[in-house]
């Protein structure tokens, strides 16, 4: 490959990362460290656990960064009665009173699956971080009698970091499954904390995610992108 094409596809990965993070800075202000990070994470198909406390925009910022990149979004909250199977299937009663099995946010959009949120993975068990931990590196899972492949997996994850009763810290070892631990801190400037906390377009997430444009990214793309800045 010549200097010219390497020079080519290097900027036009540049300007979509760029792309990316003004995207993102339409509704997340102040978090402008952990918008780059996210994003070389997302370029570099790494896990990513994020680390703030409770109301500092954890879920808006991730919520934004995976209407970006496209693909499906699922989330499972972490319980301490959460079983390993709750990531694969679930079963419910159907209407005429039989039970029913469907397949769960690890399995339901198949190999679209792109960003996967564990909101207080901290409170799950052990047997539940050693499913995900192992989905992480190996990204597929067997359920079923078949192999469902998840190739384009990035897995973000926080922790309950307020209560400690009934909470399960996965140990320093397998951290190392998370590519970056990546802080939300509240913002020190002080116009701003009071802007995020009386303007009223902040207290709606949902209106404001709406503001950032879908699929700027080709999230079946990233892991070519990936390979190939590999080469360089």
């Amino acid at each position: 490959m010549d200097n010219m094409t390497t020079d080519s596809q290097l900027n036009d990965w540049r300007n979509q990362a760029l792309k990316l993070k003004t995207e993102v800075k339409k509704v997340i202000v102040g978090q402008d460290n952990a918008i780059d990070l996210m994003n070389i994470a997302i370029f570099a198909r790494g896990h990513v656990l994020l680390e703030g406390g409770v109301g500092v925009g954890k879920t808006t910022l991730l919520q934004s960064v995976a209407r970006c990149i496209g693909g499906a979004y699922e989330r499972i909250e972490g319980t301490v009665d959460l079983m390993p199977n709750d990531l694969i299937y679930h079963t419910y009663l159907g209407e005429d009173g039989r039970p029913k099995v469907d397949e769960g946010p690890l399995l339901r959009s198949g190999e679209n699956l792109s960003v996967f949120f564990f909101n207080e993975i901290n409170r799950a068990r052990p047997q539940v971080h050693a499913l995900m931990l192992r989905v992480m590196a190996e990204r597929h899972v067997n359920a079923f009698k078949k192999e469902y492949r998840l190739p384009h997996l990035t897995v973000f994850a926080d922790r309950n970091q307020v209560e400690k009763n009934e909470t399960f810290e996965i140990p320093s070892a397998a951290r190392d499954r998370f590519m970056m631990e990546i802080p939300i801190e509240t913002p020190n400037d002080r116009d701003l904390r009071k802007s995020l906390m009386f303007d009223l377009k902040y207290q709606n997430a949902e209106n404001l995610i709406k503001q950032v444009t879908p699929n700027i990214l080709q999230f079946d793309q990233l892991n070519s992108i990936s390979e190939a800045t590999k080469s360089y």
